[in-house]
């Protein structure tokens, strides 16, 4: 396709969960909803359009064993893209991704930095490892290196407890957080249990990774302050596993992630009935694979949140949270082509029939 080309998508274009249009035209790689005049070198594309998808926590330049060359990079982002995944978050990478900003066949990616987690209480060559006296040092620094996001780790196990635990005292992590917002950027943490939970939003946090430890008392601090969750539950789904790992030197701990796992679809469920806003994201790039959003949203169907606002927590509502446009007049034309409606069956993400990135048919 030339960059004089037209594009044009025909059938259905899910502007909104109740916005429906018949056709949406690319020009000049950027979405316009008014027939072009005199457009000689037209390309048709018919389906059901979605504003690509959203993974909102995703590791672009890291594997299970720290930062990665650019090559497997490339690879990593490539196979999101191929998915209909065009806008990442990416919660924490110890590479230098900005590369990916000047290719246009690549994702567009929010960062939040480098990890910052506590000394020896995260996974080795993820994260800056720093006491609670640097800690808003680091935040600093990270604000200022990312794209509005800084993430913390929030709890970890804890070696001498034998268990999860928290990593920061409340008089660390409030003016930690205070600091980043001071510099324009939001701020989340890694959380599996909930002893960190209360102190974290209290002190002003924005959104919590996994939250697989929220109760209920919980619940209403989160609607209170208004503080997003993002489940993960294709990396929660490895919980057994991993206590089945840890279960001869760490059995408190086995025995607390098996519990986690247990009520993994109560806890999102109860979280979404309460009105704690949820979206999808994949914890794709550690251990597990990249391309993995259309399982995320079918988890999320799984656990209870109904098929229609599965799908915003990647495409329309989680473009508005993350502040970049969906399929709006002059917005860079980012979108996923099905062959039926996404609305009624949430599987149909798994199978894209064309993935539009820039106004360029990439896939």
């Amino acid at each position: 396709m030339s960059d004089h080309a037209v594009l044009h998508i025909k059938g259905r274009v899910l502007v909104g969960p109740d916005d429906v249009r018949d056709d949406l035209w690319v020009v000049g790689g950027r979405i316009t909803y008014d027939r072009p005049t005199a457009a000689r070198d037209v390309r048709t594309v018919e389906g059901w359009a979605l504003p690509g998808l959203v993974d909102a926590h995703c590791h672009v330049g890291l594997d299970t064993h720290g930062p990665v060359p650019e090559d497997v990079s490339e690879k990593q982002a490539l196979t999101d893209r191929d998915a209909g995944t065009l806008l990442i978050r990416d919660a924490g990478s110890p590479s230098d991704t900005r590369w990916i900003d000047d290719r246009d066949d690549l994702p567009k990616i929010i960062r939040a930095g480098r990890h910052i987690a506590r000394t020896r209480r995260y996974i080795r060559n993820y994260a800056h490892e720093v006491e609670p006296d640097q800690l808003v040092a680091y935040v600093a620094r990270e604000a200022r290196r990312g794209d509005g996001w800084v993430k913390l780790v929030g709890d970890w196990i804890d070696r001498d407890a034998g268990d999860l635990t928290a990593c920061w005292p409340r008089e660390a992590v409030e003016p930690a957080i205070a600091e980043a917002h001071r510099l324009g950027a939001r701020v989340t943490a890694h959380c599996f249990a909930a002893a960190s939970l209360r102190d974290l939003v209290e002190s002003g946090i924005d959104c919590i990774e996994h939250a697989t430890g929220l109760t209920e008392d919980l619940i209403p601090l989160f609607v209170e302050r208004g503080v997003a969750i993002v489940p993960t539950l294709v990396n929660i789904a490895t919980f057994p596993r991993l206590a089945d790992g840890g279960e001869s030197k760490f059995p408190r701990w086995s025995a607390h992630m098996r519990r986690l796992h247990e009520r993994r679809y109560d806890t999102v469920r109860a979280a979404y009935d309460a009105g704690v806003p949820v979206y999808v994201g994949t914890d794709a790039g550690g251990s597990l694979a990249h391309g993995l959003v259309a399982a995320e949203v079918a988890e999320l169907v799984t656990a209870g949140i109904p098929p229609v606002e599965a799908l915003s927590a990647t495409a329309w509502g989680a473009r508005a949270w993350l502040g970049r446009p969906g399929l709006t007049e002059g917005a860079p034309a980012d979108l996923v082509v099905y062959d039926g409606d996404p609305r009624a069956d949430v599987r149909m993400l798994a199978a894209p029939r064309r993935v539009v990135l820039n106004g360029r048919v990439v896939g």
